[in-house]
């Protein structure tokens, strides 16, 4: 693997130059999953999976290194607001979570002389800090199923309440018909128009086995 200062180098620029105290975390968190699985150069194929558990400057430093991405299906988002990561090799089903320490932020005094900018300050003390004082390291068992797994996808149906196609198995059934997650359960989005003037109340009881929608004006 390339050195620590290469790959801080990609990290940085992938997140728009902001070198920050996450970004350094996410490189080692990165080289060190991957030290431990095995693998030398994770950007070549498609061997690594990771699960990241944050959307923050980490997330970013994870994805420079190993090369995963959401479209290649290689990156996962975790939504769990963790400083944390699992890194999956899919050529040996080993898997190794990874977390930064709670504490290490109380320690950096040890590894950096303190100044003005406390960014500074721990960003530099966590490019020298021993792994076992930044990091916990867990084996894991992570079952991937086949439908998140790099690839084509493994099915397409159709929600028979907005038409729109839904793709590996992310369709939910109710009263015998398939419904995307947003129709079935209420989406992140509200429509300002639509042709057919109608969309499900995300409070609705649709999980209940009710469609409730209503008109939608067209101008205020």
């Amino acid at each position: 693997m390339r050195s620590f200062d290469e790959l801080i180098g990609d990290a940085v620029t992938m997140h728009r130059g902001c070198a920050c105290p996450g970004q350094v975390l996410g490189v080692r968190m990165a080289m060190l999953g991957c030290q431990l699985l095995g693998i030398e150069e994770p950007t070549q194929d498609k061997r690594l999976i990771v699960y990241v558990e944050i959307d923050r400057c980490m997330a970013d430093a994870i994805a420079a290194v190993t090369g995963c991405r959401l479209g290649k299906r290689t990156l996962k988002h975790i939504n769990y607001g963790k400083c944390a990561c699992t890194f999956v090799d899919t050529h040996s089903g080993r898997a190794i979570r990874i977390s930064a320490r709670e504490d290490a932020r109380s320690k950096v005094g040890r590894y950096a002389p303190m100044g003005p900018d406390k960014n500074a300050t721990q960003r530099e003390a966590y490019k020298i800090m021993p792994d076992i004082e930044l990091f916990v390291v867990q084996e894991v068992v992570v079952d991937i199923p086949e439908h998140d797994l790099p690839g084509p996808p493994v099915s397409r149906l159709m929600c028979a309440v907005c038409g729109e196609g839904i793709n590996d198995r992310r369709e939910i059934f109710l009263n015998g018909r398939v419904l995307c997650q947003a129709c079935g359960q209420g989406s992140y989005y509200y429509p300002v128009h639509s042709k057919d003037k109608r969309f499900i109340k995300p409070e609705s009881n649709v999980t209940k086995g009710t469609l409730e929608t209503f008109p939608i004006p067209l101008s205020r």
